[in-house]
């Protein structure tokens, strides 16, 4: 694997996070398209858009991944919702969606987020310092995501922050 670049998304990555977000869940979907490059053009143009946390992988000057923190909250109180987080498929089980995370992860907790939460597979978020929200009273939108729903603390989390995490609006959409 050649070196992998971290960077935030500037205006001409736009297509390219389209085409790699298409590439990594279209086959999910197929023959329909997958929702999430629109999910991403939406919540580009919505309030809960952080530019500073919106991030691409270069390898070799191509654009092979992209991840994405947007502003939510648990109950009145501001915290992250992580995803959609896309690697091109050529690019995948080589480090390049580790290194997102984890980027993207030091740069909210640089910022001063308290929390970060997403829906996924425990498996794979585990490594990152992911677990049940439930566990830190962090509720999901829906109870059947149950142990896929998922939080991590950062350095500015509060224990007393406690209730139902609603995403950024777009995410409703789905």
């Amino acid at each position: 694997m050649n070196t992998v670049l971290i960077r935030r998304e500037t205006p001409a990555d736009i297509d390219a996070i389209r085409t790699v977000t298409e590439a990594a869940f279209g086959p999910r979907y197929a023959p329909d398209p997958a929702p999430e490059p629109g999910l991403v053009d939406q919540l580009r143009a919505d309030t809960g858009w952080l530019p500073a946390l919106s991030l691409v992988a270069e390898v070799d000057g191509e654009i092979v991944g992209h991840v994405v923190c947007t502003r939510g909250r648990v109950g009145d109180t501001p915290a992250l919702g992580l995803g959609p987080l896309s690697v091109r498929p050529d690019h995948q089980r080589a480090g390049v969606g580790s290194a997102l995370v984890h980027a993207v992860l030091g740069a909210a907790d640089a910022l001063g987020e308290p929390l970060v939460v997403l829906l996924g597979d425990p498996g794979y978020y585990r490594r990152f310092g992911f677990g049940p929200a439930q566990e830190l009273g962090v509720l999901a939108p829906a109870a059947e995501w149950g142990i896929h729903f998922q939080v991590r603390p950062l350095t500015g989390y509060d224990p007393a922050v406690r209730g139902v995490f609603t995403y950024a609006e777009p995410f409703g959409r789905l």
